[in-house]
This record gives structure tokens, C-alpha cells and sequence, in this order.
């Protein structure tokens, strides 16, 4: 007999750091340079066979990085298993409001016993040269703010993109497995911090 898991995912994170190419790449296999604005939230579908016996459903949620959208953003977060905070490795800026997203799921998008869903990091467009925040800064937030992980991704290169999303889902069902001995998260955070050599553009790629 075939087990389901239903999962909700949300995709966060500023405004054109790649969200929206991610999800179309993840769910229909094509990138588009083009790009348009998500108003809202826009809603996808994904089926994956897990395993002989399990398939998981994944109710994709693209949930628009701009200011004036974010005090829609509560009933979004309702009954999500897990989450992607997205930046541009290219724009300072969007890693550095990562902290922000993080701490918002973390209030709204909670697990039955009171902990913080599992969201995974993730450092799009490492295909561009002209990166400006390092591996090693990204890594420390990651650990600090309680991510499961981070990964680089080009939606472009299509680098990491089912990856992540494997790892992503291989760990919202592992703490579903055993969610009565999952802790709450710490409500520590800390601010991600930029690598002074990595302050300009015109830094080394990445990969």
C-alpha cells in the first residue's frame, strides 16, 4: 500500500533573488531570464516517488519578497512543514535581511509541538562572477539561525536545485518521524556579517 506525505513548502526571501525561476525549474524543468514580479503568492505542485512504498506531494508556496506584500504574508505561513530562505549571492542586501525571514517564520510557521520548521538556505545565482558574500559567512549564519543546512544554487546551470529540495523534504519527514522528541529552536539569532574581502564587487565566484 502507497503512503502520501502532504507536504507545504514556502519559498521566502527578497525580491528578485530567484524564487520564482527556482520553483519553475524545480517543478517544470525550464529557466526563463525574464522575470516577473510575484504578486501575492503564486502555488505549485510537485509529486515525487520517495520510495517503493512512500510518494510525497508538495504544495509549492512562492510567496512574494516585496515590502508592501509581507502583511499578507500570516495566512500563507499557516500549516507549512517546511521552508526555503533564498538570497542573491550577488546583493548584499538579501543576505543580510535572510535574519528577517528567518525570525518571521520562525513566529509564524510553526510545528505542532511549538518548534521551528526545518528551512533550508540557499545562495542563488552562484553562477555570476560578480559574488559579494562568502562561503564562510553564509556557513556561520546558517549554524547560528538554526537552518538545517545551506546549499549554492543556479537556477540557470540548474546546480543544487532537485538537491535541495531532496534534502529539504528528506528532513521535514525525518522530524515528522520523531516529532515528539524535537526541541524548540533557540530564539537566539545572529546577524549574518559580510567578509570585509567580500565587501566589493568583483570577488571570486563560486563553486
Amino acid at each position: 500500500m502507497m503512503t502520501e506525505h502532504q507536504l507545504k513548502i514556502l519559498m521566502v526571501g527578497d525580491g528578485n533573488v530567484g524564487k520564482s525561476s527556482f520553483v519553475h525549474r524545480y517543478v517544470n524543468g525550464q529557466f526563463s531570464k525574464t522575470y516577473k514580479m510575484t504578486v501575492g503568492v503564486d502555488f505549485f505542485m510537485k509529486v515525487l516517488p520517495w520510495s517503493d512504498t512512500e510518494k510525497v506531494r508538495l504544495q509549492l508556496w512562492d510567496v512574494a519578497g516585496q515590502e508592501r506584500f509581507i502583511s499578507m504574508m500570516r495566512i500563507y505561513y499557516k500549516g507549512a512543514s517546511g521552508c526555503v530562505v533564498m538570497f542573491d549571492v550577488t546583493d548584499s542586501s538579501s543576505f543580510l535581511n535572510c535574519r528577517h525571514w528567518k525570525q518571521d517564520l520562525d513566529h509564524k510557521a510553526m510545528l505542532p509541538n511549538g518548534a521551528s520548521v526545518p528551512c533550508i538556505l540557499l545562495a542563488n545565482k552562484c553562477d555570476l562572477a560578480d559574488r559579494v558574500v562568502s562561503a564562510d559567512s553564509i556557513d556561520r549564519f546558517s549554524k547560528a539561525n538554526g537552518f538545517i543546512t545551506w546549499m549554492e544554487t543556479s537556477v540557470k546551470d540548474n546546480k543544487n536545485v532537485g538537491e535541495a529540495m531532496r534534502r529539504l523534504v528528506q528532513e521535514i519527514l525525518s522530524v515528522q518521524s520523531v516529532l515528539n522528541s524535537v526541541q524548540p529552536g533557540s530564539d537566539d539569532s545572529v546577524n549574518p556579517q559580510l567578509d570585509s574581502q567580500f565587501n566589493s564587487r568583483g570577488a571570486a565566484g563560486c563553486c
